[in-house]
């Protein structure tokens, strides 16, 4: 593993180990993906890192695992190694690989039965020892991720104390709120567990990605791209082996160890850049000096506005950014113009920050925000839960009474089975 002079110090805290002075931690993740959409983005996190490996020549994703009750939604992934150890299916017995029918409760007793298949999937795993962390990744509102992953979370956190553990969860549609009590009680129950666990809780809320005028399967393909992609600089970085790509100001495992904690949100912002140089563009004119600024805070702009999640910067207790562009379009203005923006919308946040020269004719900027103190959506569904609990509780003791009554007016009835 190759290690670069670093002249910062990072604050210790929440049992991260201290960086020392001329140390730079480097960041692998091994990815968990639990239930149809967690295993669709672990898909595309083996996607990424592919692309990282091919395009950048760097191993940003040392393994990617899938995990489900149902069989067919395990066959029906592209990238993920189509073996056992890396398609698991638990649960055979109980479900016959059909699923848990967003019965959460069922899918947790079955993720504690069958952990142990998970942490073998794991453990052998060629470059599993290179790995910096866990991502583990589910939709709350299922009944797969939403049972397996606070159990699976607890399992490998206890196995691997070493190893912080983060996890992503998507939160559901407004129509899938709307339309099935059990989409309040799974996602509120699965939220809860999982943040008593999770070193950081990323949030994604599937509503704010939806685009209308596409059909259901390229929009839900075209948004699984969308959550993976800000990962994808962050990800690449620290990992970075030719000087010419390496920043002055690396942002590595360390910086993002620290910032990740409690309730985190990500975003991303891309500005197209000028490919060709014009002869009668001069570099060091003020104008063109401005433009490269207002590059940069566009970019930043945007990916503020795009958030994974609604919320108040001002929340936030840690924040960090990375600045992607070629080393000609990147300077020390533009770095703190960029700093000043996200102090300025996030004033009680610790930031950290990095810039990563690359050769693509765009401007990037990738942004988190973490400790988020208030997040309404948690809030609302926290909120909703008494009702959807009352009203499941109502709709089983409706059934059961019906049963009774069916039973009760078939008495004196002659059986041909008895």
């Amino acid at each position: 593993m190759f290690h670069f002079l670093y002249y910062g110090l990072v604050e210790h805290s929440h049992g991260t180990p201290k960086q020392q002075k001329g140390e730079v931690l480097l960041m692998k993740i091994t990815v968990v993906g639990a239930g149809q959409c967690g295993s669709r983005i672990a898909d595309e996190f083996a996607r990424l890192g592919m692309k990282a490996r091919r395009h950048r020549g760097v191993e940003v994703i040392t393994n990617s695992l899938a995990v489900n009750t149902d069989a067919g939604d395990l066959t029906g992934l592209s990238c993920i190694k189509s073996d056992w150890r890396h398609r698991i299916l638990i649960g055979g017995r109980k479900t016959n690989g059909h699923g848990v029918g967003k019965i959460n409760d069922m899918a947790a007793d079955i993720a504690r039965d069958d952990a142990d298949k998970v942490i073998d999937g794991i453990r052998t795993s060629k470059r599993f020892y290179e790995s910096d962390a866990f991502l583990l990744v589910a939709s709350t509102a299922g009944g797969t991720g939403s049972g397996s992953i606070p159990v699976l979370c607890s399992v490998i956190k206890q196995r691997y104390v070493d190893k912080p553990v983060y996890v992503l969860l998507v939160l559901p549609f407004e129509h899938e709120e709307q339309t099935e009590h059990r989409t309040i009680y799974n996602s509120a129950m699965c939220l809860k567990s999982v943040s008593s666990v999770a070193d950081a809780v990323i949030l994604v809320d599937n509503q704010r990605y939806i685009k209308k005028d596409a059909s259901l399967r390229n929009n839900m393909t075209k948004i699984n791209q969308l959550i993976v992609e800000p990962f994808y600089d962050i990800l690449c970085a620290g990992e970075e082996k030719k000087k010419k790509n390496i920043g002055a100001r690396l942002l590595d495992a360390g910086d993002i160890a620290q910032t990740l904690v409690g309730w985190t949100i990500i975003g991303y912002g891309k500005s197209e850049l000028h490919t060709i140089s014009l002869p009668f563009i001069r570099k060091r004119d003020f104008r063109a000096k401005s433009t490269e600024t207002n590059k940069g805070l566009q970019a930043m702009d945007q990916a503020i506005s795009e958030l994974s999640l609604q919320c108040n910067p001002r929340d936030a207790g840690r924040a960090l950014y990375l600045l992607s562009a070629p080393e000609k379009e990147m300077n020390m203005n533009l770095v703190k113009e960029l700093g000043d923006y996200l102090k300025n919308i996030a004033p009680e946040a610790v930031i950290r920050y990095g810039d990563y020269p690359r050769k693509e004719g765009a401007l990037t900027v990738s942004v988190v925000l973490s400790e988020l103190k208030n997040v309404d959506k948690v809030k609302y569904l926290y909120n909703r839960f008494p009702d959807m609990l009352e009203k499941k509780e109502k709709t089983e003791r409706a059934l059961m009474a019906g049963k009774k009554e069916l039973e009760t007016a078939s008495i004196g009835i002659p059986s041909l089975v008895e």
